[in-house]
């Protein structure tokens, strides 16, 4: 999925992921505060939500886009076996 595909992504039925990593994010406050206001745009997504997605765009603009695709995508699979 791409970054500009996520607020048509928001807007449609949310589906249950499983999400098996935690991690502690420090946002800067201007960031923060538009994380807020995503949540606030699309109720049904939590800033939570809302961080995963853009995480998990982003990584796949890189893998798709970026001289580091071999590498992610090698790194992935490895992960996944």
């Amino acid at each position: 999925m791409k970054v500009t595909d996520l607020p048509k992504h928001w807007e449609s039925t949310r589906e249950p992921v499983e999400r098996s990593h935690d991690y502690n994010l420090r946002l800067p406050l201007e960031d923060a505060a538009r994380i807020a206001a995503l949540a606030e745009l699309y109720p049904d997504r939590s800033e939570a939500d809302i961080l995963n997605d853009m995480i998990g765009a982003a990584l796949d603009d890189l893998v798709r886009l970026s001289p580091l695709k071999d590498k992610l995508e090698n790194r992935g699979k490895q992960d996944g076996e």
